[in-house]
């Protein structure tokens, strides 16, 4: 495998990219390329985007993603849904904070926030956005915020992780549909799978986000942390004592492995140079 900026081999190795020092581009973290953008400047990307863009995607990995994927190997289909993402900026003020200590900077860009503005400042009347994922009802609900966007939504079966053919499926009635947006939001790795399948697809237009729960938390199904509790990055514990059944393995067993990837890192190159989808 090629060796890394930061002179490591394995699945945080990066292949050779042209360094661009100045400002914008990428910085590589844990092996990830995040983008050095706020959230104004990616919703003014959203912006000048088009239902007759070529096909591009975003993707917010948080730890729970970045711990998932140091456990594959670095030519796991799952590194390479992230890596050829159009954006990719951090959804997590832990991750950050741990890269600021190995002088990297990623800007904190939450999925969730994103979306919402997408839908409150960037659709447009007569857009089309699909919604892959969710549950039922809730384009009826989306509809309500925003009646002058026409959504259209498709829902995979349980399993999607193991189920290539419905991932498929989901990537073809995307591709087909001729939306401005598609919001794909069937969970970590499902959704970056999809959406990477969908840059695959021949002639594939409009722009992908992988919002994992931001439906839920737009329409009220849950409630995001208290705005204090985001600035002092501690949504994990609200999330964890809203729902300890559900997160007690993420945040206490699988999550702490962040710490000893970020001990491991070392700090690479700065800056990469990046063009826009």
């Amino acid at each position: 495998m090629t060796e890394g900026p930061g002179g490591d081999t394995g699945p945080f190795s990066l292949p050779a990219l042209r360094y661009a020092p100045g400002n914008g581009g990428r910085m590589n973290y844990l092996g990830l390329l995040f983008d050095q953008l706020d959230e104004g400047a990616m919703v003014d990307r959203l912006r000048a985007r088009t239902a007759d863009s070529p096909f591009a995607y975003l993707v917010t990995p948080n730890v729970d993603h970045v711990v998932r994927l140091s456990r594959l190997p670095g030519d796991a289909p799952e590194w390479s849904a992230y890596r050829r993402a159009g954006w990719l900026l951090c959804d997590s003020r832990v991750l950050a904070l741990l890269a600021s200590s190995r002088g990297v900077r990623l800007p904190v860009v939450p999925g969730s926030d994103l979306t919402a503005r997408l839908l409150r400042e960037v659709a447009q009347p007569g857009d089309r956005i699909v919604l892959i994922g969710g549950r039922e009802g809730d384009v009826e609900v989306l509809s309500g915020l925003c009646p002058e966007v026409a959504f259209v939504q498709h829902l995979p079966p349980m399993g999607l992780r193991d189920d290539p053919a419905a991932r498929t499926a989901a990537a073809r009635f995307a591709a087909d549909s001729g939306a401005r947006f598609i919001l794909i939001a069937t969970g970590s790795p499902q959704q970056e799978l999809i959406a990477a399948e969908i840059l695959d697809r021949s002639g594939a237009r409009g722009t992908g986000l992988c919002i994992g729960a931001s439906v839920d938390f737009l329409i009220g199904r849950e409630k995001r942390a208290p705005r204090w509790m985001r600035r002092l990055a501690l949504e994990w514990l609200y999330r964890l004592l809203s729902d300890p059944g559900r997160f007690w393995r993420r945040y206490l067993v699988e999550g702490p492995r962040i710490l000893w990837l970020a001990w491991r890192f070392r700090s690479p190159s700065s800056f990469y140079r990046r063009d826009d989808p």
